[in-house]
């Protein structure tokens, strides 16, 4: 059979499928309105990427909180309403669910039911405040490596120059997720070489993070190296050994300063008498999640925040002041050191400016701007704010045939006009604290909020399957360590040609930034900034 053939073949029975999918469907379609169904094969939910941040928020100001799009496989519903999303992140989870396991395995954010339960429950200690108080010792140097080796990129004469800040964010968040999660230096920020974990993971995360399989198969090759050397460390029989597990010369050994997550959950494992407490594989589960989404979502707010300071010159230098405030504040008189950023944990998360700063960045462009979910059985949901059928009257409940496919829009939802007084992270003269619209509006009778596990937002998802680490997420150290001794601006500078470097960001599974053309290729993910020494002018005064 010719190669022709087979693909005349193989077109022809798409078609088929999805004619008889329209057939099936076509009677129990969801009784929604929503934009023209678009391409016939793929339908117009790929316009939800292309049209970026501004089209995602606009069709659930258009159309409602509830929108009915098409997808390959029929009609999906796109979600920003707050009682829909308490239905289907809280009180309904078990009926929408996803599938995450093929890069996480048996991880948190891809089990289900009981398995799930379970390990939500065994993994919630390790994430209170008293344990992420001492990982923030870890996060504190590597801020500081950060910070020196920015500036000793930067011209001592008060000059600036142009740093393409996203390799640095993203190497930090690294060091950052590898030491607090693993324990382990991972070298990104250094010259030195990464170990064999590092090697394998980090390159194929920074390289291409839309590449699944690749990155699956790179994280289960490490991931069995370091839990080998972790087992052993903590005298557990490694049922996981192969030739190449754990001999090497770049291998390094668990910091024994430092409990970092992992150590304290393979610590609990050696002192249960129960088996099944962690199996092996939900292990390797565990450091997967924690690893590729921490070090996804960290990149991505950190460079947002930097990227919104560097827009906004009077809110830098505010967060700025508050921290050498902070810090003067908090120091001993003849231990004053206002070039490190390090300060108590409780400190830290009280700077009410820069916590405003960093909620709104998150609030704004979270980092995971659209999650997906399917109905595994029919089921009605309910809406807080009516919205519109397709017979443009207004209805409260939305029907849901079995196997649909729902977007729960967490940018749609951090910006809903009910629930939120403010549409940009900072008011135009920098001069009102970002944190106001962290609380519903009044004008909302019965207190309804979204079911968010961090200040009212979808940023971390809520119930028992948001983030189990958005108390790691939000520390907001490397963020003060580098206003302290750095400012960044925009670039203003032509090229050759004449054309300044304009920063666009695209929307993918998070916020892809770019340069536009003609002065970039809108396609390689940079984002170069104008650094510079702080000079005494940066601050508030």
């Amino acid at each position: 059979m010719s190669l022709i053939l087979v693909c005349l073949l193989g077109a022809l029975s798409f078609a088929l499928c999805k004619l008889l999918v329209f057939l099936l469907r076509r009677p129990h379609g969801i009784d929604l309105d929503g934009p023209n169904k678009g391409n016939w094969l793929i339908g117009n939910i790929t316009e939800l990427f292309e049209g970026g941040v501004d089209y995602c928020v606009h069709i659930a100001e258009k159309y409602g909180g509830a929108v009915r799009l098409h997808g390959p496989d029929g009609e999906t519903i796109y979600v920003s309403d707050p009682l829909a999303l308490y239905h289907i992140v809280v009180k309904d989870q078990h009926i929408f669910v996803d599938s995450n396991k093929l890069v996480f395995g048996e991880g948190l954010i891809s089990t289900t039911g009981e398995q799930h339960h379970r390990q939500r429950k065994l993994l919630n200690p390790f994430f209170s405040t008293s344990n992420m108080r001492r990982l923030l010792t870890i996060v504190h140097p590597i801020a500081d490596i950060l910070t020196s080796s920015l500036v000793a990129e930067v011209p001592t004469n008060g000059l600036h120059k142009e740093i393409d800040m996203l390799p640095w964010l993203s190497r930090c968040a690294f060091d950052g997720v590898w030491q607090g999660v693993l324990g382990y230096h991972s070298n990104t920020l250094s010259t030195a070489e990464n170990d064999s974990y590092t090697g394998d993971v980090g390159h194929e995360l920074m390289k291409d993070v839309r590449d699944l399989r690749r990155i699956a198969e790179a994280m289960d090759r490490g991931s069995r190296k370091a839990l080998a050397k972790k087992k052993a460390a903590f005298g557990l029989d490694d049922t996981m050994h192969s030739a190449d597990s754990v001999s090497g010369e770049g291998d390094k050994k668990p910091s024994s300063q430092v409990k970092d997550i992992m150590d304290i959950m393979l610590k609990a494992k050696s002192m249960s008498s129960d088996p099944e407490w962690l199996t092996d594989s939900e292990l390797l589960g565990q450091m997967n999640v924690m690893v590729f989404a921490g070090l996804d979502t960290t990149t991505s707010a950190l460079t947002r925040c930097v990227y919104l300071l560097a827009q906004h010159p009077s809110a830098q230098a505010r967060v700025r002041s508050e921290i050498r405030d902070a810090i003067k504040s908090s120091a001993h008189e003849e231990h004053i050191d206002v070039l490190s950023a390090e300060l108590p944990y409780d400190v830290l998360m009280n700077l009410p400016f820069l916590d405003g700063v960093v909620k709104e960045t998150l609030r704004m462009y979270p980092s995971l701007p659209l999650m997906a979910r399917r109905a595994t059985k029919a089921t009605t949901l309910p809406l807080h704010f009516p919205t519109r059928s397709r017979s443009g009257a207004d209805t409260s409940t939305v029907v849901l045939p079995k196997g649909t496919c729902i977007v729960i829009s967490i940018l749609a939802a951090n910006r809903h006009r009910g629930m939120w007084d403010v549409d940009v992270p900072f008011d135009e003269d920098d001069t009102a604290p970002a944190p106001k619209s962290s609380a519903p509006l009044p004008s909302i009778k019965d207190g309804m909020r979204y079911p968010g596990v961090y200040s009212n937002m979808m940023t971390f998802l809520g119930g028992s399957r948001s983030c189990i680490g958005f108390k790691f997420a939000e520390m907001e150290i490397i963020i003060a360590s580098l206003m302290l001794r750095l400012h960044v601006a925009l670039p203003t500078e032509p090229n050759a040609e004449g054309h300044v470097k304009e920063i666009q960001w695209k929307l993918g599974g998070s916020h892809i930034p770019v340069v536009k053309p003609p002065a970039g290729d809108g396609v390689t993910p940079q984002v170069p900034l104008n650094v510079r020494l702080v000079t005494e002018e940066d601050f508030v005064r």
